[in-house]
């Protein structure tokens, strides 16, 4: 009987041990994955694309041709998730405006610092300095402390040259993927502190 406890024993200290080497193998290769994300530019020019694909407008009998996997959203529906993103990663809170009658707002921060108003382009190209005009007049006529316009694409040299001094940040696709990854590490990072033995 002494034999058999002892070889009980070393089992479950074998698997324990065991357990705790995989997790471990488990966690370095999660971090691995996360540290190749964070520094491939290449990745997140992918990532920026497929989130056009996600929430570009197409007709409908378009749609039925993309695998089942795939996620399809609609444009308004990327303006919620831009929204989302933008309060995960700079707190606050965030209202989305009803898509008609907005006057290019697309969404509203309120946050510890004022008022930010946000406009959300699905874009597969550069956008001009006409959405950066359209959510300057709107901060000007609301005062609020500052604005976004957010792009799955990237802005024209003129719009950039337009922002200057505006206080509106222009987000194109590859920083907007950015400020995704850093919600879903903040959202982990929660989640890490609330159940610690899980994660």
């Amino acid at each position: 009987m002494f034999y058999m406890e002892i070889i009980v024993a070393i089992l479950l200290t074998m698997a324990f041990i065991k357990y705790f080497w995989t997790k471990k193998e488990d966690q370095y290769q999660t971090s691995l994955l996360a540290n190749h994300i964070e520094s491939s530019n290449e990745l997140k020019k992918t990532l920026a694309m497929g989130l056009y694909l996600r929430f570009c407008k197409e007709e409908e009998d378009s749609i039925s041709n993309y695998s089942s996997i795939f996620l399809k959203q609609d444009p308004i529906q990327f303006e919620t998730f831009a929204a989302e993103i933008m309060e995960k990663t700079r707190g606050g809170s965030t209202w989305v405006t009803p898509p008609t009658g907005d006057f290019g707002v697309d969404f509203e921060h309120e946050t510890e610092k004022g008022l930010f108003l946000g406009q959300v382009k699905c874009c597969q190209g550069d956008l001009p300095f006409d959405p950066i005009a359209l959510i300057h007049s709107n901060m000007v006529k609301r005062g609020a402390v500052g604005g976004y316009v957010i792009t799955t694409g990237s802005f024209t040299p003129a719009a950039y040259e337009y922002a200057k001094e505006l206080k509106v940040e222009l987000i194109d696709g590859v920083k907007f993927v950015e400020s995704w990854l850093g919600s879903l590490r903040k959202a982990e990072k929660e989640i890490k502190e609330i159940l610690p033995d899980l994660v």
